[in-house]
């Protein structure tokens, strides 16, 4: 069938555009290919470097979380002797994540419980500085640090420094609470410390244990404790 003048004309013009394209696209290919395939290469090996990257550090975390269980398995059984301190100080080297600040707490807490409050301390400041742990490692090491300073501290010192956990809700009210509430009897604030300790014993989220000391501490501070513990513990 005969075309048209007006479709032979639109025909044509389309197989010129068609010819102009595929013209570029050749040239385009010619001129950029080369780099055009590198990146895409680099693209691959970058990916899958990630890939490797990020299945290699699963693959150590799930080994450094193997490890610190048996060495807390053995602390547990009342073995916390050289052995166990090289195993922990084994991951605290080999790992860059959070287990290496547990790992580094659990040498800490060793530390404290023999006697030894000067390394005690500097286990707990190493992971409270460490930016490169999450922020509840760090709350934690913190909460650890000020225990152990906290008959060496100025009240105010430790009032300031814990101010942030003393709020209903965070985790750490109750424990950064007691301390708040001794420093401020310390300082002689007796009514904000009665109040303090009246809120820990009736929060529910907080242990049962701290709620039970609050309530009696906030009671002969003149301050009633309304808790209902039973049900709290």
């Amino acid at each position: 069938m005969a075309l048209a003048p007006g479709e032979t004309h639109e025909s044509f013009i389309r197989e010129v555009d068609e010819n102009l394209r595929r013209d570029q696209a050749e040239n385009f290919v010619k001129r950029y290919g080369s780099w055009l395939i590198a990146a895409l290469v680099l693209f691959i090996v970058a990916a899958g470097a990630t890939l490797w990257w990020q299945e290699h550090k699963r693959q150590q975390a799930a080994e450094h979380s193997e490890q610190l269980l048996a060495v807390l398995n053995d602390v547990a059984g009342g073995r916390n002797g050289k052995p166990v301190q090289d195993k922990l100080q084994a991951i605290a080297d080999q790992s860059d994540d959070e287990f290496a600040a547990l790992a580094q707490m659990t040498q800490g807490a060793l530390a404290q419980g023999n006697g030894d409050r000067a390394k005690a301390l500097a286990a707990y400041m190493a992971v409270a500085a460490d930016k490169g742990q999450p922020q509840s490692v760090r709350d934690a090491a913190l909460i650890r640090q000020t225990a152990v300073e906290f008959d060496s501290m100025k009240p105010e010192d430790v009032i300031a420094r814990l101010q942030p956990f003393t709020e209903p809700g965070n985790p750490w009210f109750g424990t950064a609470g007691e301390m708040t509430g001794a420093a401020l009897l310390k300082a002689n604030r007796k009514a904000e410390a009665g109040r303090l300790f009246a809120r820990i014993a009736e929060d529910n989220n907080v242990p049962g244990g701290i709620r039970s000391r609050a309530q009696q501490l906030a009671s002969s501070l003149g301050v009633d404790a309304a808790t209902g513990l039973a049900g709290g513990q």
